[in-house]
């Protein structure tokens, strides 16, 4: 659970590390009943001006079939002389067959290792500290405690993300009772979930209840700026697939219009002839 005092697991030392051009492997190591290794990315080509960090399971493919594992993970980057240069947010992962690996994307700002201060000897030191707390997970059904919030084991990924990517989101939540906050996310899951689906799927009722839902957690301290913009975008394709929609309409119908008035046309034709024609016969 988070909480859990962490352990250092294992230290990577990392020599001449501003001349690694590719992902680097460090050596695997055993934590909870599993081998694992840490993976590490030294260029700013992959994620903009970070360095991420990932713990990935090794060899996934041959654990037996349904494996799971659930760990905490902190990683401490240090210098050669031992000296912090950063320390992660403590993470809370879930490891199966379909994600092996799980981490941070921004773990540090690259322009810390361009100094050469802080670099010593261009060599990078990764402290891992990580607690395996379960084996066997059950698949999706199990509620766990993340950051004070209940979320079933299948959704601790999602909102682990969310953490990562918007950290500040959930400080300024009102209410503080882990019921009215598992409550809160619950709304928060179900929304995200709604605003990923294709925007000409939703219906006018959807939008506007969805609208209502974001009002809701932002107004109960949310920091949802994020997810709004994602919903405006939604919103905004809806509605210029409507009006494309719409106007594809008005064209059939002036179409239908247009071929009516000619077949109206054709009938006076054929009524008068058929008139002339009885005319001509008397």
């Amino acid at each position: 659970m988070m909480g859990t005092e962490l352990q250092k697991t294992v230290t990577w030392v990392i020599d001449d590390f501003s001349e690694k051009k590719s992902p680097i492997e460090s050596p695997v190591f055993s934590s909870g009943g599993c081998e694992w290794y840490v993976l590490v990315h030294p260029k700013k080509d992959y994620f903009d001006d970070y360095m991420p960090l990932y713990l990935c399971a090794a060899n996934p493919k041959s654990l037996k079939p349904g494996w799971k594992r659930r760990a905490s993970l902190r990683f401490n980057i240090l210098n050669q002389s031992g000296k912090e240069l950063h320390r992660t947010s403590e993470g809370y992962g879930l490891f199966h067959s379909e994600i092996p690996g799980w981490g941070f994307r921004k773990a540090l700002p690259l322009t810390k290792l361009h100094d050469k201060e802080l670099l010593e000897n261009n060599t990078l030191i990764i402290e891992v500290y990580i607690k395996v707390v379960d084996v066997g997970v059950k698949p999706g059904n199990e509620m766990l405690d993340f950051r004070g919030f209940n979320v079933l084991s299948s959704q601790i990924s999602l909102v682990s993300r969310i953490f990562e990517k918007h950290p500040n989101f959930a400080v300024d939540i009102k209410h503080k009772s882990k019921e009215v906050k598992t409550f809160y996310m619950k709304i928060l899951l179900g929304l995200i979930k709604t605003v990923s689906k294709p925007p000409e799927s939703f219906s006018e009722t959807e939008l506007t209840k969805a609208y209502s839902m974001l009002i809701y957690l932002m107004e109960v301290g949310f920091k949802l700026d994020w997810l709004k913009s994602k919903l405006d975008e939604v919103s905004l394709a809806r509605k210029k697939k409507h009006d494309a929609d719409a106007a594809r309409v008005q064209e059939l119908e002036k179409k239908v219009k247009n071929l009516e008035l000619i077949l109206s046309n054709l009938k006076v034709e054929l009524d008068k002839e058929k008139a002339k024609s009885h005319t001509e016969t008397e």
